[in-house]
């Protein structure tokens, strides 16, 4: 029942993830969340999503963010990045991450995307057929329709953790 809502993978955060190793799997795009993924809610691209990206990019990382956000918040994250995005996506309808893989030009089998919620970003990008990356979210607080979705999180993650690994550094 709820192997639906399973990432393929899970790691500690974001920049824990060996990137180098998924492009050496044959990945060549990253659709990434954005808020509690690569920063806090609501804040601007900081010096470490700002390397992360540009490090992606070097190895030769296609990049789109993908949020249910407004397209100023989007905009605003992305401003010193230069990313290819969409906002109000509807996560976790597919229709967004199909737009996500068809904006970045890349076959869909070589696109994985990392999110921190299970019932947006994970459940959306398995809806698509798209390797999902669980990582753990920044902030410690959050808004309380994010804090009661994590209630039910909570459990879904212990059944996953009972036969997978939590991957870190």
């Amino acid at each position: 029942m709820f192997k639906r809502f399973y990432p393929k993978e899970y790691f500690t955060s974001t920049y824990d993830i060996n990137f180098r190793r998924y492009y050496r799997m044959g990945y060549r795009a990253v659709i990434f969340d954005i808020d509690n993924t690569l920063v806090e809610h609501g804040a601007p691209a900081n010096e470490q999503a700002i390397q992360l990206i540009q490090r992606l990019k070097n190895i030769g990382f296609r990049i789109c963010f993908l949020s249910n956000n407004d397209e100023e918040r989007v905009a605003m994250f992305n401003e010193k990045l230069d990313c290819d995005y969409i906002y109000k996506a509807g996560k976790p309808l597919a229709k967004g991450y199909l737009q996500a893989v068809e904006k970045m030009g890349v076959e869909k089998k070589k696109v994985f995307f990392v999110g921190d919620q299970i019932f947006t970003d994970i459940w959306g990008a398995n809806n698509a057929g798209i390797r999902s990356v669980l990582v753990n979210p920044l902030a410690k607080h959050e808004e309380i329709q994010i804090v009661l979705k994590r209630i039910p999180e909570k459990i879904i993650i212990k059944k996953y953790l009972k036969n997978h690994v939590l991957r870190e550094k």
